[in-house]
C-alpha cells in the first residue's frame, strides 16, 4: 500500500496481541514514520518487562505503560454501576468501560510526544472501532486517525497470523484456539473463531478468571459489601481502593464460579456477535448494589433512575462516553445515589450470588408499616378507597363497553 498522507509520528494503543502486534510493524513499513506504541494497564495479567520488549522488537520507537486500574474502577466502573447499566439487561460493559478511558490516555501521549496521528487495533466489522474513533474526534479532533483493518488487505485473522509468521512477530493465538479475548479488572471477554457458532458450547479451558459451578465448593462463602453512595467501599468490614475491592470481589466471586455469560448481543453497527463473558466481581456488585437500593431508594426515584439504565448502557456500549448526553444521564444517576448507603450481606455457592440481609441507616423500610401482625400506624379500610380512585378509569370504560 502505498500511502496518501505522511505523518511525523503515531501513537498506536498497542496491546502485544495478534492484531496490534501486527499493525505495529504495518504502520512503520507503510508510513516510514515513528510509531509510539502506548499500553494501557486497566488490570489484565501481563508480563510489562515482555510486552515492553516485544513492542521495541517489532518496530516502536517508544513503548509508554500507563499503571489506569484505580481511575479505571473509580471513574468508569463504579459510575456504571451506580445506574445499574446493563447492554441488553446482561452484558457488565467490561470492554465498552475501558476503551473511552484508553482512548483518552492515547490521546495525552499524543500530546506528549508531539504525534499528529493515532492507530488502533479494532476491525471495521466491531463495535471498539467506534469508542475510540468518537473518543479521539470528542478529544482531540485535529489528531489525524488510522484504523488499519479498514484499509489493508490482512482482512482475516488467517492472513494476520501468515504476516506474523514472515515477519517474525510471535503472537498469542494459535490455530487450534483462533478466538480473540480483552481482559482488565472488570471481565474477560472472548469472541469469533471457535465462538462464532452460537451452537457451539464454550471449551473449559478457556476459562480464566472463574471456576465452573460444578467445581465451586461444595460450602457457601459469605461476604458483607458496604456501600457508600452507591460506591462499594469495603468487604467485611475492610476499607480498599476501587481497584483492590473489584480484584478482591473477583477472587472470591471466580473461586465460587459466580459471572460467567454466554450472549448473543447486537453490535452497534447493525450485526449480531456471541461473545462470552467472566465478570465474577461486577457480577457480585451489580447484584449486591441493586439489593441496597431496595430499602435506600424512593419508589419513584428508583423506578425512573431504573428507566435511564438501558439508555446509559447503550451510551456506553455505543461509545458515547464524552458526549453531553452521557454527562446528563450521569448527573441524573449520581443525584439517585445520595441516600444509597449502608451493608449487604451475600451468600456466594456454585455460581450463585445471593442477598440475604441489607441494612443502613437510610433505610426506607420500616416493619412497623410492613408487619402482618398488628398495628396502629396503618388503616386498612383506607386501601378500599385507594382502589377505587384508581380503578375509576376503569369502571368508566366498562360502562362505556356495557352501553354500547
Amino acid at each position: 500500500m502505498t500511502p496518501s498522507k505522511t505523518y511525523q509520528k503515531i501513537v498506536l494503543a498497542y496491546s502485544g496481541g495478534l492484531d496490534t502486534s501486527v499493525i505495529l510493524t504495518w504502520l512503520r513499513e507503510t508510513y516510514q514514520c515513528p510509531v509510539v506504541a502506548f499500553v494501557a494497564d486497566v488490570g489484565q495479567q501481563e508480563d510489562w518487562d515482555k510486552v515492553r520488549e516485544k513492542g521495541l522488537a517489532t518496530g516502536a520507537e517508544k513503548v509508554v505503560i500507563r499503571d489506569l486500574k484505580e481511575e479505571f474502577v473509580r471513574d468508569f466502573v463504579f459510575p456504571a454501576f451506580r445506574a445499574n447499566a446493563a447492554y441488553e439487561g446482561l452484558y457488565l460493559l467490561g470492554t465498552s468501560l475501558a476503551r473511552p478511558l484508553i482512548a483518552r490516555e492515547q490521546v495525552r501521549v499524543a500530546e506528549e510526544e508531539g504525534a499528529d496521528a493515532v492507530s488502533h487495533g479494532a476491525t471495521g466489522k466491531g463495535n471498539d472501532q467506534v469508542r475510540f474513533e468518537l473518543t479521539y474526534l470528542a478529544l482531540a479532533p485535529q489528531l489525524a486517525i488510522i484504523a488499519p483493518w479498514r484499509i489493508w488487505d490482512l482482512n482475516s485473522r488467517t492472513r494476520l497470523m501468515a504476516y506474523a509468521e514472515e515477519h517474525g512477530i510471535p503472537v498469542p493465538v494459535t490455530k487450534d484456539k483462533p478466538y480473540s479475548s480483552d481482559e482488565n479488572l472488570l471481565h474477560i471477554s472472548f469472541e469469533g473463531g471457535i465462538l462464532e457458532d452460537p451452537w457451539q458450547e464454550p471449551e473449559e479451558s478457556m476459562f480464566k478468571l472463574s471456576v465452573s459451578p460444578e467445581a465451586a465448593p461444595d460450602r457457601p462463602t459469605y461476604i458483607e459489601i458496604d456501600f457508600e453512595k452507591g460506591d462499594p467501599v469495603a468487604i467485611d468490614g475492610e476499607r480498599l481502593s476501587p481497584a483492590r475491592l473489584l480484584a478482591r470481589l473477583n477472587e472470591l466471586g471466580g473461586a465460587n464460579g459466580i459471572g460467567r455469560l454466554d450472549m448473543v448481543e447486537n453490535r452497534f453497527v447493525g450485526m449480531k456477535s456471541r461473545g462470552v463473558y467472566e465478570t465474577p466481581g461486577g457480577t457480585i456488585l451489580r447484584i449486591a448494589h441493586r439489593d441496597l437500593e431496595s430499602i435506600t431508594l424512593d419508589r419513584e426515584v428508583l423506578h425512573l433512575r431504573d428507566s435511564l439504565a438501558g439508555q446509559y448502557a447503550r451510551l456506553v456500549y455505543n461509545g458515547f462516553w464524552f458526549s453531553p448526553e452521557m454527562r446528563l444521564l450521569q448527573q441524573t444517576v449520581d443525584a439517585t445515589q445520595e441516600t444509597v448507603s449502608g451493608t449487604v450481606r451475600l451468600k456466594l455457592y456454585k455460581g450463585n450470588c445471593v442477598p440475604v440481609g441489607r441494612k443502613s441507616d437510610q433505610s426506607l423500610y420500616s416493619e412497623s408499616f410492613a408487619t402482618f401482625e398488628e398495628d396502629e400506624v396503618y388503616s386498612q379500610a383506607d386501601a378500599g378507597g385507594f382502589i377505587r380512585l384508581n380503578a375509576l378509569r376503569l369502571k368508566i370504560q366498562a360502562l362505556l363497553r356495557k352501553r354500547a
